[in-house]
C-alpha cells in the first residue's frame, strides 16, 4: 500500500483522499498486499528465481517485511527450484573444471539462490568426487 500511497501523492491526491482511497479499497479486498505478494512469488517461481531476488523485488515495491516473509515461507522447496533451475540451464552432469562449477554458481547466486540453496540443490556426494579435484 505504500507504493499506491506515494504514486497518489506524486499526482497530487491530497492526504484526505488518499486515506479514503485506500480504505475503501481494502474492506473490498480489491487491495490486499498479502494476495499481492503471494502471486509476486509464484510468478518468480515459475520463472526459476530464487527467495533473495524475489525479495528484493518487494522490497523495492515497498511491501513489509512481514508479508513478505510471509509469502516466501509459504511452501516453497527452494533447494528443489535451484536444482531443476541448474539443470535446465547446464543438464545434469556436473562440471568439468571449477571454472565451469564457477559459472554454475554465478548464475544460481544472480538468480536469487543462497548458498545453502545451492548446495543442497548440488546433489553432489562430495567435492573430492568431482572430476577436476586431486
Amino acid at each position: 500500500m505504500g507504493a499506491l500511497r506515494s504514486e497518489l501523492a506524486t499526482r497530487g491526491f491530497g492526504e484526505p483522499a488518499i486515506d479514503a482511497a485506500i480504505d475503501e479499497l481494502t474492506e473490498s479486498r480489491a487491495l490486499d498486499d498479502q494476495r499481492y505478494a503471494s502471486n509476486l512469488v509464484q510468478r518468480h517461481l515459475a520463472r526459476g528465481h530464487g527467495p533473495g531476488r524475489i525479495r528484493q523485488e518487494l522490497k523495492a515495491l515497498r511491501v513489509e517485511a512481514e508479508l513478505i516473509d510471509a509469502a516466501l515461507d509459504d511452501g516453497a522447496d527452494w533447494a528443489a527450484l535451484c536444482r531443476q533451475v541448474r539443470e535446465r540451464r547446464f543438464g545434469t552432469d556436473y562440471p568439468a573444471d571449477r571454472a565451469e562449477k564457477a559459472k554454475q554458481l554465478r548464475f544460481l547466486q544472480y538468480r536469487g539462490f543462497s548458498a545453502d540453496h545451492i548446495r543442497a540443490a548440488w546433489d553432489s556426494p562430495s567435492d573430492a568426487d568431482l572430476p577436476w579435484e586431486d
